[in-house]
């Protein structure tokens, strides 16, 4: 009999554990001895912050991120094909969703293995859920180019499909990078044009705000670092 392989959420940034997290999440970690994480040292800060009352030591990590080749993915089901079950942990929430991890669940239902998403919390969707934005149609771009012709061409195009079609566009920047990608924002979209700022989502400095563009030129927001989700909307 093969193992389950549980999509685990996390937290987002240095929010309280029992706060954000269901109960009967942290209480199937301490149920698994294999995880596939994203970045080992993260992951282990939050198995321990989490309550995890076996040996940190004792347990089996395999590392997947940007960087893993393809290749390596059939090892890392080899404790399910085993029948032991195991846990994908994130960095950004829930598993791979804007997140590594998809290609694994993908081997994974090919290969037979049940897939158990486990409820946390998601940026987009609280974003979402916050904006008082068209939740009924929405498309999620992930993160925009880093070189400004593309990604200034891509903030047109992400507008000119919210005014055309209702759907609200959903887009991230790393947080260094905010405070340009918001000035792009506002030097391109119309002034009519809605933008949601949520920022620093499930923390205590958690700011959701929805204005038109032209009254957010009015004063601007200090998101600088801060960990962002951009909706628009007409």
């Amino acid at each position: 009999m093969v193992g389950k392989l549980y999509l685990i959420p996390v937290t987002l940034g240095d929010s309280q554990v029992h706060h954000v997290i269901p109960a009967y999440v942290l209480e199937l970690l301490n149920q698994l001895d294999h995880f596939i994480v994203e970045d080992l040292r993260s992951a282990r800060r939050y198995l321990k912050k989490a309550g995890m009352v076996k040996a940190i030591d004792d347990l089996t990590f395999y590392l997947l991120n940007e960087h893993t080749d393809d290749s390596s993915l059939e090892e890392m089901l080899t404790p399910l094909a085993n029948g032991n079950d195991a846990g994908i942990l994130s960095e950004a929430g829930v598993p791979a969703v804007a997140d590594p991890g998809s290609g694994l669940v993908a081997l994974a239902h090919r290969n037979g293995i049940r897939v158990i998403p486990l409820a946390g919390p998601s940026s987009i969707l609280m974003a979402l859920m916050a904006s008082g934005m068209n939740g009924q149609a929405f498309r999620f771009h992930g993160y925009l180019p880093v070189k400004k012709p593309q990604r200034l061409n891509s903030l047109r195009q992400i507008e000119k499909f919210a005014h055309e079609t209702g759907e609200t566009q959903i887009f991230m920047e790393t947080p260094y990078r905010n405070m340009s990608l918001l000035e792009d924002l506002l030097n391109t979209c119309r002034d009519h044009t809605h933008l949601c700022i949520a920022a620093d989502i499930s923390l205590e400095s958690e700011s959701i705000k929805t204005k038109t563009v032209r009254e957010w030129k009015e004063k601007l927001p200090d998101i600088h670092k801060r960990p962002a989700v951009f909706l628009l909307s007409r």
